[in-house]
């Protein structure tokens, strides 16, 4: 009895493999031009993605791509990806209009960003974009210069105590810190003062660490993707992530309210020249995007409370965490190239004088042309977004110089390798060094070989107020500080937004 009742079992399950194997073959048919590693029926080459980790996928991801090539296919149980740092055919993704749905592994940040500017897609997705598109206007950059520039000297004070010229520190916390002060009073008009040691900030901060790291794990973890399993296997991870939800959540609701009284009261004449000029309310020339949010509607309604939250959970993790990176990596770099440090600060100087008698504008930052090559060399050797997901919804026609013509299945779940493209020998010379001078007389081929800040209709909404705040902030620590070669080498981990395991360590000498 028990011998047939296995038999009836293996055979049902083999003709169960064997049906959704037929049934993947229009798909598999669809990518036979496209290289991979060997597949078992069924299974695919999952054991590939459990042999993943945050810390060695990097490493594992540059050999696949010398052993199959630019683009290459995996399949994972019934779940066909390909993983792309081919330019020309991320260019045809990227500036699609019809494939912006972002990848269904972005449904682990539901539970933190709701369906905000960075998960949401189709109606939604346009509506919302449209509405914040004006916060970031350049007529509006230029009015936060000036928050730029007072938040850097504070960051600049903040560093003094660590500028002995012979202790190693990490500095990601204290530009983090830096980095949220200036979103939370440029983006949401209200001041959170992170960098003078705010215990909600730096609990804010520290939650968006650890859960961004939980998320980076879940991703590589297929069967982690559902929150039950995850649940129910990990169920210490999965208290620490409602803590941590929780203290996010808590602390953009108190963003939100605070915002939303002082608005009230403006518009309602109730307030005073002196709350008007409070540091709470900020610049009344200018609307903040949370302004904008509160006042906005779609279809003739107001945006609800929930509609507010998830954009302001959305810019302040993405407006704060990514810059933070950029600018961390950038002065972990600049400590290890001395000859990059003197180029920039002689160009410093000689834009702003060595008494630095020039004001700082928009139009002063632009003449930073060799500071604005160092911070794109940065952002090519560390992008703080290494991957770009997106879900083919429908069959997408493609035409390549080498693929030749082909078809890119609905279903298909496709990654844009963007540190892949970054470190194509192909097309960077000598691509494992920091060469800032690379930039000067860029000849990409293809622009979308470079895209830290992404490309298409789904690029950063945010990326000239990252790149003019990065500016301020590099332009008073060097004219501050000698970057000093010290500590632990970069250690490369995979997250939402790149991280370092052993942080970005350098050293600190007070210029004379």
């Amino acid at each position: 009895m028990s011998t047939t009742f296995f038999t009836v079992v293996a055979l049902t399950l083999f003709v169960i493999t064997l049906w959704i194997h037929l049934k993947q073959k229009p798909r598999r048919d669809a990518v036979k031009n496209i290289n991979g590693p060997i597949n078992i029926p069924l299974l695919g080459a999952l054991h590939l993605s459990y042999d993943l980790t945050p810390q060695n996928i990097f490493i594992k991801s540059m050999e696949l791509g010398l052993k199959y090539g630019m683009v290459i296919k995996v399949w994972a149980l019934n779940r066909l990806i390909i993983v792309s740092a081919d330019a020309e055919l991320n260019e045809q993704i990227l500036t699609s209009s019809t494939h912006i749905t972002k990848h269904q592994l972005y449904g682990v940040l539901h539970e933190w960003l709701g369906n905000g500017l960075l998960t949401s897609d189709g109606r939604k997705w346009h509506s919302r974009r449209r509405i914040i598109t004006p916060a970031f206007h350049f007529k509006i950059l230029e009015e936060f210069i000036e928050i730029f520039n007072r938040h850097s000297k504070t960051l600049v004070n903040c560093l003094a105590a660590k500028a002995d010229g012979n202790s190693a520190f990490d500095v990601y916390p204290f530009v983090c810190a830096h980095t949220l002060d200036i979103i939370a009073e440029t983006a949401m008009g209200t001041k959170v003062n992170a960098q003078t040691n705010e215990a909600g900030a730096r609990q804010y901060t520290n939650a968006v660490l650890e859960m961004t790291k939980t998320v980076a794990w879940r991703f590589l973890r297929i069967h982690l993707h559902s929150d039950l399993i995850f649940s129910i296997l990990h169920p210490y991870k999965k208290l620490r992530s409602v803590k941590n939800l929780k203290i996010m959540h808590d602390f953009t609701h108190n963003v939100i309210k605070k915002r939303r009284a002082a608005l009230e009261a403006s518009l309602n004449g109730q307030s005073s020249n002196a709350e008007e000029n409070s540091e709470d309310i900020g610049s009344k020339k200018r609307m903040a995007l949370l302004d904008v949010l509160l006042q906005s509607t779609i279809d003739g309604e107001p945006l609800t409370n929930d509609d507010i939250r998830e954009e302001v959970d959305t810019f302040m993790f993405e407006g704060h965490d990514t810059t933070a990176t950029s600018l961390a990596c950038t002065l972990y770099i600049l400590a290890r190239h001395p000859q990059v440090q003197d180029k920039l600060l002689a160009e410093i100087n000689n834009v702003y004088g060595e008494d630095f008698s020039k004001p700082l504008t928009m139009m002063s930052l632009n003449e930073l042309k060799y500071m604005e090559c160092v911070l794109k060399e940065s952002l090519r050797k560390f992008p703080p977004v290494p991957l770009i997901a997106r879900k083919i919804k429908e069959d997408f026609k493609y035409k390549h110089s080498t693929l030749g013509n082909g078809i890119i299945p609905a279903g298909t779940e496709f990654i844009i390798a963007v540190f892949g493209m970054c470190y194509d020998y192909n097309v960077f010379d000598n691509a494992l060094d920091f060469i800032p001078e690379r930039h000067e007389n860029s000849n990409l081929k293809n622009h979308f070989q470079f895209i830290p800040f992404s490309a298409g209709p789904r690029n950063c909404i945010g990326q000239k107020f990252a790149m003019y705040e990065m500016k301020v902030t590099l332009l008073h620590i060097i004219r501050s500080y000698e970057l000093l070669p010290m500590g632990k080498e970069f250690a490369p981990e995979m997250g939402i937004v790149l991280r370092s395991t052993t942080g970005m360590q350098l050293g600190l000498r007070k210029r004379k």
